[in-house]
Parts: structure tokens; sequence; C-alpha cells
């Protein structure tokens, strides 16, 4: 599969100061924008689930709650430690049921993008309501692992295709100024669909906690339906009253259509005339040097252990011993999230993409040493005061570095680095691969936790943000305020 149908790309259709874009309305671009982004929550859920459920679920003898338990010294705390359930898990079926949703979404990213470009942005962001339910369904009346297997398989599904069609959609229809701060919607409602579950599963079962949550992918379904196809994806496909129509939602009723019509037609006939495949991505050294690029950022977001850290908040909390319930400690980290990932929706336009992302990587250096040096300190039974306060202080300075670059910008600047010709394979690529690293760190740290110890993982995890602030520094190129045509030259020069 050497070819694949070209995207697009809305950096090119109307920069600022542009003719009809005096008149120009930004409400309704928020409010779709808020609409596809709840598709957002729904995979925040969707990643979340595992936090509150996986320790009801869990055997109380099994290897895992002994090693936490021996390793961080932890009481259980958990409001749900006491439920019970008709079948338990095992670690390693524990394990399973977490990178389920990996392997899912490894078999959704690429397919996500043909069939937005066959039933378009809206009609494939609708779509994934079903997997969503299905998950959901199985999950409440699950009767054994297999089931729960099968329903976090539905789930990656959606979540792995969501990744990009909720962005493609949001990219299509915001205008150039104020295309950073929609596009930081989709990471700001992946943080509340987080919170959301911490929250609710703090006082639910597991089975309680499901259906709640599957009122979220229904909600999206409802607002999403109201809002418009984008307009290019309309252009594209010949229905030009359409596209107009959706405009001028989009833009304001006063809005002039016509030069933004013609900038898209004359965009896509371009793209086009220039169909690229796999093997372009490596024709030219901007094409290798953006790839590179978005590859790395991908690597350098997973291998930051991120997901490892919010899926041990809650022993590492306890082992804290500041008293605060599991439960209560995991909202907290999520708030933190979510608050955070707000601001820098507000703020992403304000300063350098490179700024953000040094300040993020060094950040995240710092707190995981700190985590590695507070677990060196418990094997060694070496205290002092205030020494139970490393991880929480750890914790949430890294989830806060963490929401301030390399949550958002990989996925900003993957939308910004690439040719329209290339951005579809490109784009895929990157997503794909960001799903393959989300899978290792899942399934080998609990491995490396027990191998090496948490000081030893938590010091190579701080090494590895060392060498991805010296990435950032060399080799990923601004983008903040320019034009594709400025991205592409400065990625062409040798």
């Amino acid at each position: 599969m050497e070819k694949m149908e070209t995207v697009y790309d809305p950096m090119l259709s109307v920069e600022k100061g542009a003719v009809g874009t005096e008149t120009t309305q930004t409400k309704n671009q928020y409010i779709a924008t808020i609409c596809v982004s709840l598709g957002a929550v729904c995979a925040g859920t969707a990643l979340a689930w595992t936090s509150p459920v996986l320790p009801q679920l869990q055997e109380p003898s099994s290897a895992l709650n002994e090693t936490l338990n021996s390793t961080l010294q932890v009481e259980d705390t958990s409001a749900n430690s006491s439920s019970t359930s008709a079948f338990y898990l095992t670690e390693s079926q524990g394990s399973l049921v977490g990178s389920m949703l990996a392997i899912g979404a490894l078999c959704s990213a690429l397919p996500a993008g043909y069939v937005a470009d066959k039933f378009g942005r809206k009609k494939a962001n609708l779509f994934l309501t079903l997997p969503y339910m299905i998950n959901w369904l199985l999950i409440v009346f699950a009767t054994s692992p297999f089931m729960l297997y099968v329903a976090r398989f539905f789930s990656g599904i959606a979540t792995g295709a969501m990744c990009v069609t909720a962005p493609m959609y949001i990219g299509e229809i915001a205008e150039v100024s104020i295309r950073g701060t929609l596009g930081s919607f989709f990471q700001m409602c992946l943080c509340f669909g987080i919170l959301l579950t911490y929250a609710v599963g703090a006082f639910m079962t597991w089975v309680g906690l499901s259906w709640i949550l599957m009122i979220v992918p229904l909600l999206f379904a409802i607002c999403l339906y109201f809002m418009p196809e984008t307009p290019i994806y309309l252009v594209k496909t010949g229905q030009t009253t359409a596209a107009e129509d959706s405009l001028k939602f989009l833009r304001g009723k006063r809005y002039n259509v016509e030069p933004e019509l013609k900038t898209i037609q004359a965009g896509l006939a371009k793209s086009e005339e220039s169909q690229a495949g796999v093997k372009d991505l490596i024709s030219s050294i901007g094409n290798r040097k953006a790839l590179i690029s978005a590859l790395g950022l991908m690597l350098f977001q997973q291998l930051s252990g991120i997901n490892a850290v919010i899926f041990y908040t809650v022993p590492i909390f306890n082992s804290a011993g500041t008293g605060i319930p599991s439960d209560l400690a995991a909202i907290i980290v999520s708030v933190v999230q979510f608050i955070i990932a707000y601001v820098a929706a507000m703020i992403i336009d304000k300063a350098n993409r490179r700024f953000y992302l040094m300040l993020s990587s060094s950040g995240m250096c710092v707190c995981l040493a700190a985590l590695g040096l507070y677990f060196h300190l418990k094997i060694n039974h070496i205290t002092f005061t205030g020494i139970g306060m490393i991880p929480l202080i750890s914790l949430v300075v890294f989830i806060i570095a963490f929401s301030l670059g390399f949550g958002p910008v990989p996925w900003m600047i993957m939308g910004e680095l690439f040719a329209p010709e290339i951005k579809g394979v490109a784009s895929g690529l990157a997503v794909t691969t960001n799903w393959i690293l989300v899978f290792l760190v899942t399934f080998s740290f609990p491995i490396m936790n027990s191998s090496l110890g948490g000081h030893i993982t938590f010091y190579l995890f701080a090494i590895i943000m060392v060498i991805g602030t010296f990435f950032v520094y060399t080799y990923i190129p601004e983008t903040r305020g320019k034009s594709l045509q400025e991205i592409q030259n400065i990625l062409n020069k040798s």
C-alpha cells in the first residue's frame, strides 16, 4: 500500500489578514470544537477506566498487589477497596485488560484517515460512538475476563481513531488566528475525561462507573450531529453550496465566503496533483526532517513515562504517608492536569512551540529524578522530615510540565510540519508509532519496576528526558506563526 489519499491542509486556506476575514466571528468555531472534543472526553474515560477499576477486580493476593505493598509500603485507602466482583483478575489478566486498548488503537489509527476521506470528518467521528457503546455494554454485562479484553479492544479502536479524526475536524474548521487554541481543546477534554473517571470512580463500583460513562458517547453523538461538516471536505466532494453554508455557520453570516472557497479549491487542486506515498516520506531532506521530528516527539512523549506515572498515582501517593485517600489523590492529580490543560489552551499561541517543549522536558526530567531519589532513599531506609512530600510535589509538577508541552504540542507540530501531499501517510505513521509506544511502556513498566526497582526505573525515564530536551533544542524547527511554505523552507535547509 504505497499511495494514500491526501488530506487538504487547512494551513493553506486563509492566512491572517486574508480577504473576507474582516467580519469573521469565532463563537461557532468554539462551539463546534467543543462538540467534537467530547470525543476526547470519551477517550479520556477509556484511558483512565483501569485506574479506579483494576484495584476492585485485582485478586487480593496477586503478585502485583504484593509487590506494590512491599515495595511502596502501601496501605490501601481506596474508597472501593472492599468492593466485591463476580470474578477477579490475576496480575497478567489485569495487565492485558489495560494494554488491550493500545492494541485496538493500533488497528484503527491508519484506517481512520481513509474512513474520514470516504464518509466525511463529521460522520467518521459519529461512527466512533458505536465502538464506545459496545465497550461499555460489554463491561457492564461482563462475566469473565475475556469480555473485558474484547471491551477494551473496542474502546481502543474508538480511541485510536478519535485521535486522528477529531483533530482533523478541528484543523479544518479553525481559522489560523485561533488554530493553536482550538487545537489544544482535544488535550484539555482528554484530561477532563480522566478527571471525570477518577471522580466518579471514587464513589461507584466498576459496573456503576461504566453505566455513568456510557452517557458520554451518547452526548458526543447528539452534540456533533447538529454541527456542520468541514468546508474543506465539502469542497473536496463537490458540495459547494453546503461548503458555503458551513463557512457561514463557522465564520458568521456576514462573512464573505468566496475568497476562502477559492483558496480551498486551489489548495485541493494542488494537493490532487501531488499524490504521495510512503516512499515520498524519505524522498527529500525536508520530508525526512519532518518525519524524524514528528516520530521523535511521539517517542519522547511516551518515554517520559506519563502513562506509567498516571497508572501508579494511587500507590505512590499512599507511600508518601500524607494521609490522603488514594482516590482523592488521583482526583487531585487529574484536577491539576485539567487546569493546566486549560491554561495551555489559552497561552499556547503566546510563546514558541520549542520553548514549551524544552520547559516541559526539563521539568519532567527533574520530577522523574526526584521520584527516583525518593525510592532510592526508601530502599536504603533513609528518612527525614518532609520526605513523604517528595512524591506528591513531584507528581503534581510532572503533570504540570507534561500538560504545558509534551502533552499537546507534539500533536500540534505533527499537523504543521508536513506538506499536504504527505500529511495523510505521515500523520498515520506518527499516530501508529505513538500507540505502539503506549503499549510498550504500559506493558513493560511493571516488569521494570519489579526487576530493576522503582528508583532505577524513574532514573531511566529522567535520562530519556535529558535526551529529549537535547533533541528538541537541536532538531525541532519553530512552527509558531509560520506559514506552511516558511516551515518547508526551514526543513529543506541542509
